[in-house]
């Protein structure tokens, strides 16, 4: 099964988006297991032979859900390899988020949505983003860039003040189409990575 967008057909961006997010949604709950663990690993060793991931001392990441390709893999060979990693926490009362990092799953709390984020009485926030790598979460993904995301607008704020960052998209191939449609706000990824392939985008 492969995700497809003809079958949310709405002249409101917003419906049309809240279509495919449920169709994605469903795509990938319909993945066992095993063969989600597959992708996941078959993704996580395309990240890291990266010259991008060699290269960078800082590594942004989101921490994944069970829907969501998995970083835990990435977060413990990153730290492993020396890296500082940073993750995301929702700000209370806005659609923004703030990043710090961490040094394993201990430093972890669950906060906003049921979703894992660092617990800021232990863990130091982050500021400096020069020459980061930033993983990007996205329910979907198409050929130019542009992802699918959950519909807070948490990620496009963040990656509209900082632009200089390198955008990294993880995302199983089911989940890619040739074109989304996106809103003028929308930021692209500069590379994409799924279990079969890796793609990279002019900059935007």
């Amino acid at each position: 099964m492969r995700l497809n967008p003809a079958l949310c057909v709405s002249d409101d961006i917003r419906e049309y988006k809240k279509a495919l997010r449920a169709q994605c949604r469903n795509l990938r709950k319909s993945l066992s297991p095993g063969v989600k663990n597959e992708k996941d690993r078959k993704i996580f060793e395309r990240v890291t032979a990266l010259s991008v991931y060699k290269e960078t001392d800082t590594l942004l990441t989101y921490v994944s859900t069970g829907i969501e390709v998995d970083t835990s893999m990435l977060i413990e060979k990153a730290l492993l390899d020396g890296k500082r990693v940073a993750v995301p926490k929702c700000v209370d009362g806005t659609r923004d988020m703030d990043f710090y990092f961490i040094t394993g799953s201990d430093d972890l709390t669950k906060g906003a949505f049921g979703i894992s984020e660092p617990d800021p009485h232990k863990c130091a926030p982050a500021k400096d983003f020069e020459y980061a790598l930033c993983i990007v979460p996205g329910l979907a993904y198409d050929m130019e860039g542009y992802r699918l995301g959950y519909g807070g607008g948490y990620y496009d704020r963040f990656l509209s003040a900082h632009r200089g960052l390198f955008r990294l998209g993880l995302c199983y191939c089911s989940c890619t189409v040739e074109k989304l449609n996106h809103g003028r706000y929308d930021i692209g990824a500069d590379m994409l990575i799924t279990e079969k392939y890796s793609r990279r985008f002019p900059r935007t």
